[in-house]
Order: C-alpha cells, then structure tokens, then sequence
C-alpha cells in the first residue's frame, strides 16, 4: 500500500487572499479546533464551521496553533527551525507516562519482591524490543526462532539472526551507559554495534555518511517513492554535535523541556538527519530507550515501542512525513509516539496481571511442594501456556541470570518430580514437556 500525505495549503497563502477576517479564522480555529492534534490529511474531511471552508478552518488553526509552538535546535536543510507544541493532548498522555514509568510503581508482590524475577522481566523485555525493532527494518525471521538465538548463544544463520543478536547487545551497550553523556563517539559506537556483520560494504559500519558517496534517502517499500532527502554529508558531523547537546542539556538552562519530550524529540532528530548508510531507525529507537533509562523513567525499558510500531509501519511513517511536511511541526510525532508509549504501558500491565494469575494458580496447585523456587514456578507457567516448549540449562540460566549450576538444579528438580522429561540431543540436555503437566501438577499438589 503506498504511503502518500497529503501537503497542507500554505495558511500565509489562504490569508493572504483576505476572503475572511484573520481575527474570524482566528476564533474558528481556537473555539472550533479539532479534538486532539490532526493534521490536514484529517481536517480536510471535517466539516468546517458554518461560513467557512476546509482551507480557511485550517488557516485558523495554524493561526490558534502558531502562539503555542517551540522551537528546537534541530533544523531543516534550509535552515528553518522545527517546532512542537504541548495541546492537552501530549500534557495528558505526558502526565499518564510520569505516573506510571518513574519513581515507585506499585505491582504485585509476586514481580517486585525478588530481584532475580524482575531481572527476567528485563531480559525477555530487551529480547522482545531487539525482535521487533530489527523487523520493522526488515529482518524475516519468526518470535520464536529469534528468542531461542539470543536465549541459546549460538551464532546466527542469517542476516536477519545476525540483526536481532545485534540489536539485543546494542540495547544492553546502552543501557550500560544510562548515567553518560551522549558523544558522538558513542552514537558511532551504537550503531557499529547494530549493523556489524549485515552491511554490504562492512567499512561503513560505526561512520557517518561521506560527501563522496551517494545519499541513503528514505523510500517507500512499496511503489519506491522518495519519501524524504535528508540533510548532505558535509552536514552530518555538526549536526550530530548538535544533537548530543541536546540529549545532555540540563533542564535548568533556557526553557525547560520535558524528559519523555526529549526523547522523543531524540528519536526524531537521529531519524530525520539519517547519517548512516544503514541502522537509522534502530539507532534513533535505541537513543530513546538510552534517555528514559538516563532519566529514570525504568518501566519503559520493560515496554516494547518497536512491537507496536511494526503492527501499524504506515503510522509511524505517516507521523514523520505530517511533521516535516506541515512547516517542520513536530507535534505529530511527537503524539503518535506518546500514545505508543501509552498503550505498551497498558499492554505491559494486562500482561503483568495474566502473569501473576497464572503464577499463583501454579503455586496453588503445587502448594505441598514448597521447595520449588520461583524460577521454578514461571518455567511451569510458561510450560502449561507453551505445551511444545523446550528448555536448556543455558536458556534457562541466561533467562534468569544465575548460573549454570542454579540452572541445572532448578531443571533436575523438575525432571526428579517427572515435571519435565529430559533427553539428549547431542551434548546439552534438553527438557520437554509432558502432555498431562496439569494432570501432574494437580497429582503432586494432592499428594501433598
């Protein structure tokens, strides 16, 4: 399906032509605007208020909307400077993101009172954003292929395997470096991480773009169209100065930008500028969960944004082209990405109450068996939801992080309890599930 935006009639233009009163588009456009944030490509299908048409509606709310816009220190390839407001819309979903992604959040006992189950939490989390974002650039494998990649160690097969194994040791890279400042020696380093090993021309990994090659501009999968040119070469090195001041400028200098709005405002500027031949969008991805961490906002690292982008690429696409195309307004985005955030919070908490169920139905029905721990506890969760699952003392290490003694311990007891059968394929020991696990689960709690 080709992606097209529909460019927004110039309001200057539109007023210039003196039809109506400025001051009359002005109150239409403050007294009537549209709920939330929409650009022209929506406004156009609205019915105006009485007396006007759709292109002097939209003339009154750039006029409401021009009072209320900032500008940023990224600018255009014509120099002209890119803007965001804050309408209700961001400050609501803003204050939802304070709430519940930052300071002391209150979840169920069963995830928050052992720091190993958290920890697991972390892993399958950073595994999930490594899958996904390296998807919607392209890599073609399966959820389930790519978890057992990064859960075995082995070496990938592919350069879609090679992407997701990338993706996951550049997202741990960074979240090793939350309490630094953004250099742009280390956005060079992310993204040497990223694309090492996938490159046609391995030499451009881990490098800004040269004046002597040809540009990577950002095309439409589909038909192939340009969708945008990014700014020249020559350009690139003080551009990306600029951005790591941005990233590390205080808040108590000039005027205040929100966290969540600077992340997010991150993620764009690297998406815009484009510097690398390849890698951009995971990089800019990676840059955004690299600043909440540094800002303290921990929840969003167990949040995967790139799952739901990838559900919906021609929305996040779309969020781009309305910013630059309506006078470098980088409001769009910057909602599209706040909701995202919003509805992986709701998501992550739905699935953290499906998972304390389950867990607690598990205990209640192994309640005799009080020597069973809780890693012990989530496998069998996983095994009843996953009847075809297997596990490694590998896996099952790296899942939890302890070691591969803890590990071997925890499986033998399953195997002991015959919770788990145990084979041999080759040298490591793999462990299935029985078809009756319930039917034993429930024997063993009324044995004991």
């Amino acid at each position: 399906m080709a992606l097209r935006v529909a460019k927004p009639p110039s309001y200057l233009e539109i007023l210039g032509r003196g039809a109506q009163d400025p001051v009359r588009l002005l109150r239409a456009g403050s007294e009537h605007a549209p709920a939330g944030y929409p650009p022209w490509d929506k406004v156009r299908h609205l019915k105006p208020p009485d007396g006007l048409t759709a292109e002097e509606w939209w003339a009154g709310i750039k006029l409401a909307r021009g009072g209320a816009l900032r500008d940023l220190p990224l600018r255009d390839i014509a120099g002209r400077p890119f803007t965001y407001a804050l309408p209700d819309a961001v400050l609501r979903l803003l204050h939802t993101i304070d709430q519940r992604c930052s300071g002391e959040v209150a979840m169920d006992e069963v995830v928050t009172t052992d720091g190993q189950a958290m920890q697991r939490y972390l892993v399958n989390s950073l595994m999930e954003e490594a899958i996904r974002s390296s998807q919607l650039e392209g890599a073609v494998t399966s959820r389930q292929v790519a978890k057992e990649l990064l859960r075995s160690g082995r070496e990938p097969r592919d350069r879609s395997e090679r992407m997701i194994l990338n993706n996951y040791r550049a997202l741990t890279f960074m979240r090793e470096r939350a309490d630094e400042p953004l250099t742009p020696r280390l956005v060079l380093e992310l993204q040497r991480i990223l694309t090492e090993g996938t490159l046609d021309e391995p030499d451009t990994a881990g490098r800004l773009q040269r004046p002597d090659e040809e540009r990577v501009v950002v095309m439409n999968r589909d038909d192939g169209r340009v969708l945008h040119v990014p700014p020249p070469p020559e350009e690139l090195p003080k551009r990306l100065r600029a951005m790591c001041a941005f990233a590390n400028a205080p808040d108590d200098v000039g005027r205040f930008i929100h966290p969540v709005v600077r992340a997010i405002l991150l993620h764009f500027w690297l998406g815009y500028d484009h510097p690398f031949v390849d890698g951009n969008g995971r990089t800019a991805r990676a840059l955004f969960y690299w600043y909440m961490r540094r800002r303290r906002y921990w929840l969003v690292e167990y949040l995967s944004i790139s799952r739901i982008l990838r559900d919906a690429p021609s929305k996040y696409n779309r969020s781009y082209l309305y910013s630059e195309t309506d006078d470098n307004d980088t409001t769009y985005f910057l909602l599209y990405q706040l909701e995202v955030v919003e509805r992986a919070i709701r998501e992550f908490y739905d699935y953290l109450r499906h998972k304390t169920e389950q867990i607690r139905a598990v205990e209640q029905m192994v309640a005799g068996a009080r020597d069973l721990n809780h890693r012990q506890l989530a496998l069998l969760g996983d095994a009843l939801r996953h009847p075809d699952a297997r596990y490694t003392i590998g896996e099952h290490a790296l899942t939890h992080r302890v070691t591969h003694e803890t590990a071997r311990a925890d499986l033998a007891v399953l195997a002991e309890r015959k919770l788990l059968h145990r084979t041999q394929v080759g040298k490591p020991h793999r462990f299935t599930v029985p078809r009756d696990l319930e039917r034993r689960l429930r024997a063993l709690a009324a044995a004991g």
